[in-house]
């Protein structure tokens, strides 16, 4: 039985007798949307691809699997992209190519299929069906690539994992490539540059795929397309996997894991955790605060290669004596989710838990338990005890204990392969290697197939987060449909080093966000310890960018000051959100927020020092996504101070290691709302409701205030031609009036500020006359 590897720069698909190229037909195929022109030459095979709207062609030189062949045009249906065109190339061995384009899609899809024509299985285990030169109109030493791996020259791209951005940093022009569905291959993003040209290589690694004689198999598909801004291109890309998959995630969390915490961590305690559920309960609940996790610990089994990995009993003797039930029951009773840490496909096979039931793990070519390092032992799941096993082991963690919040950590023994901590950029990892029960089943198959088992047996209402991408990426494009957040960064810190991962690895997956899944950059840290410089920025940046936001700190002993650090990040805003220099700096320095739900239009500008060195940002307000040239007037969130009105372009100084968050709105010929102390994004949370009356020259708006949270409107009052209103009289609603709300007009030098309490959490209605 062949095992056919194809690492070269284009597949040779040698699959059974080859009976000779037949030439393709002397003219060219083509098909176009509104987007693109794809055509496949007559004569020499060579596929071209066009961006209609910018007239460059981007992709030129791109070889299909084979040479030779006879390419017709063919009408396409697709269950979610409709109706479209294609272009089908056939070879005399039974293989296909096959490039399609969709009316509303701004990418040309290009998967193949494989025939085995021979008499014996093939095994592939890696595939390279398509590669290309890029043209973007400047040579290869002017262009980045971001992927994975991060941003780096194009010419020195070390190559990532499921897609791969090629652009020119000073326009933000680019080609976005990624492959758009990962049901039975990891998918691979490499990159090269011949001759000052940039190439891409993408490639499928399937470990063991099996074609039976007779037989065909479809590759995954692969989406590629011009955009003037890349960043709407990845967007693009991670939209269209959300309609492949049909992705439909969960509502987005704010909680506590209790692994980092510097008191009572790790798996924390019974008795710790009662207490700090009901600090939780009292102070963060009302801003938005909803799940306590806790992780590492609880389980029971022998330690040996990483954690104890017999995950269906809790140990008696240990932190949770009165049982997993009994904690989560608490957590529930408080309003608050309970969730929970665990190995859903990890376990170890010297444990005297599995001594009866090796055959539920992957196997070596020897018949040995596949071991991998931290993780042990790898279940297979295309094996049936090892499948009924995670099937009771979940039922009983979500069911019968009540935790709606998994936390699966190890996620990378479900594909069988190697550990590769920390790693992003590609590198082999003996994917393959091991040996599943069901030999027509991938590795990234099984994965799925174990993932799929998972949410069938917890249900729809239960939360599952994938820990971590960086293990191994297999675990990535994998899961891709299967999870409703992921870990896409190592561990992080509590220290400056520790504090820039998760933004690091989080900030080049943005477009994820809120569309494939939620981002999880791992907890915020608003210790004592850290200084508030450090607090304020990853608090802000965790806000501002809409990822997960979990803390991990002893809450019951955490000063006043440092508790309303994490009630201004509650809750998660929900909106898109991008960073202005993602092809710049492989840690974007500027991000933008913009809330055009309902006018008048909210917009946030985060600014980020990583650096020790004080830091000079000066854009352009084009640059950042702001409409026009202003000029614009702003609120600095820590400065706590109204920033005069700028045009054209933003600069601000940021000392080392800090960050400054600004609402800003356009100069308007009255007063306007331009930021509130809720929360960090300062109305775009809170306020439902702002409205000029011109005829009575009132100010007006609703606000959803929390209870005995004081809460300021900041309000501008300088208009175009330098006109400065004057206030009459503030007021809110007689309803809440009689409620007990009680608003207050503050001095203030550079433009006003109204307070208003409330003893209860109810939306205001409040107006300002002037």
């Amino acid at each position: 039985m062949p095992r056919i590897k194809w690492p070269g720069l284009f597949a040779w698909l040698l699959i059974g007798s080859l009976l000779g190229a037949t030439a393709l037909a002397d003219e060219s195929v083509t098909i176009s949307n509104p987007f693109l022109k794809a055509t496949v030459d007559g004569t020499t095979g060579i596929c071209s691809i066009e961006s209609l709207p910018s007239g460059l062609t981007f992709v030129t030189a791109a070889k299909l699997t084979e040479k030779g062949g006879i390419a017709k045009k063919i009408e396409k249906s697709d269950n979610h992209f409709g109706a479209g065109s294609g272009i089908e190339v056939t070879y005399a061995n039974g293989n296909r190519d096959e490039i399609d384009l969709f009316p509303g899609l701004p990418f040309a899809l290009l998967r193949s299929t494989i025939h085995n024509g021979g008499t014996q299985d093939v095994r592939i285990h890696t595939l390279q069906p398509f590669a290309s030169a890029i043209d973007l109109g400047k040579p290869a030493g002017d262009l980045r690539a971001l992927s994975t791996a991060g941003l780096t020259p194009a010419d020195k791209h070390p190559g990532g994992y499921e897609w791969i951005a090629v652009v020119d940093p000073s326009t933000r022009h680019g080609v976005v490539a990624g492959w758009l569905t990962h049901d039975r291959a990891g998918g691979v993003m490499l990159c090269d540059a011949e001759a000052g040209r940039v190439s891409i290589k993408p490639q499928l690694d399937y470990g063991n795929l099996r074609i039976a004689p007779g037989k065909d198999a479809q590759t995954e598909t692969l989406a590629i397309g011009y955009f003037d801004d890349a960043r709407l291109g990845l967007e693009a890309w991670a939209d269209a996997i959300a309609r492949v998959y049909d992705i439909k995630l969960h509502p987005q969390p704010v909680g506590y894991c209790t692994w980092y915490s510097d008191k009572h961590g790790r798996s924390s305690d019974e008795k710790s955790l009662a207490e700090l559920t009901e600090t939780a309960a009292r102070e963060l609940k009302p801003f938005g605060f909803s799940l306590i996790q806790i992780d590492d610990g609880w389980q029971q089994g022998t330690k040996d290669n990483g954690p104890k990995k017999v995950f269906s009993a809790y140990n008696p003797h240990g932190a949770y004596p009165s049982g997993m039930k009994a904690t989560a029951d608490n957590i529930t009773s408080h309003g608050l989710t309970p969730g929970i840490w665990f190995m859903p496909f990890a376990g170890t096979w010297t444990d005297p838990f599995f001594k009866e039931h090796q055959d539920w793990f992957v196997k070596t070519v020897d018949g040995k338990p596949y071991e991998t390092r931290w993780g042990g032992t790898c279940l297979d799941m295309t094996q049936a005890g090892a499948r009924d096993y995670l099937r009771s082991e979940v039922a009983r963690i979500g069911g019968e204990w009540g935790y709606r919040y998994f936390k699966m950590d190890g996620m990378w023994t479900g594909t069988g392969s190697k550990l590769m901590y920390v790693n992003s950029s590609y590198k082999p990892d003996g994917i393959g290697d091991g040996t599943l029960s069901n030999p027509d089943k991938t590795n990234i198959e099984a994965y799925r197939d174990g993932l799929k088992l998972v949410r069938e047996s917890a249900g729809d209402g239960v939360f599952l987060l994938g820990c971590c991408a960086p293990q191994n990426m297999r675990s990535y494009g994998g899961a891709f449909g299967l999870i409703d957040a992921m870990r896409v960064g190592p561990d992080n810190g509590s220290d400056w080093k520790g504090l820039l991962r998760g933004p690091t690895f989080a900030s080049r997956s943005y477009f994820l966000n809120g569309r494939v899944w939620y981002n999880d950059p791992d907890p915020v840290y608003v210790r004592s310890k850290v200084p508030i410089e450090h607090a304020r920025l990853i608090c802000s940046w965790v806000t501002l960018s809409g990822d997960l936001n979990l803390c991990s700190e002893w809450l019951p002993s955490l000063p006043a000051d440092r508790i309303d650090l994490l009630k201004r990040t509650m809750p998660s805003h929900g909106l898109p959100s991008r960073p202005v220099d993602l092809f710049e700096n492989d840690l974007p320095r500027i991000w933008l927020v913009s809330d055009d739900r309902h006018q008048p239009r909210r917009d946030v500008i985060g600014l980020y020092n990583w650096t020790s060195e004080p830091l000079q940002i000066d854009s352009a307000l084009e640059r950042i996504g702001l409409p026009g040239k202003g000029p614009y007037v702003g609120f600095d969130y820590w400065a706590n101070a109204f920033v005069p009105a700028f045009e054209g372009r933003l600069r601000v100084t940021l000392p080392k290691e800090s960050c400054a968050v600004l609402a800003v709105r356009p100069l308007a010929d009255h007063p306007q709302l331009i930021s509130t102390s809720r929360h960090i994004t300062q109305g775009i949370v809170e306020v439902v409701e702002e409205n000029w009356n011109a005829t009575t020259r009132t100010l007006s708006g609703k606000s959803k205030v929390v209870a005995a949270d004081p809460y300021e409107l900041r309000i501008v009052t300088v208009g175009t031609a330098g006109r400065s209103w004057a206030v009459e009289s503030v007021q809110v609603s007689a309803d809440d009036k009689a409620a007990g709300v009680t608003i207050v007009q503050k001095s203030s030098a550079d433009g006003l500020r109204v307070m208003i309490d409330s003893s209860t959490g109810r939306t205001v209605a409040w107006s300002v006359h002037f």
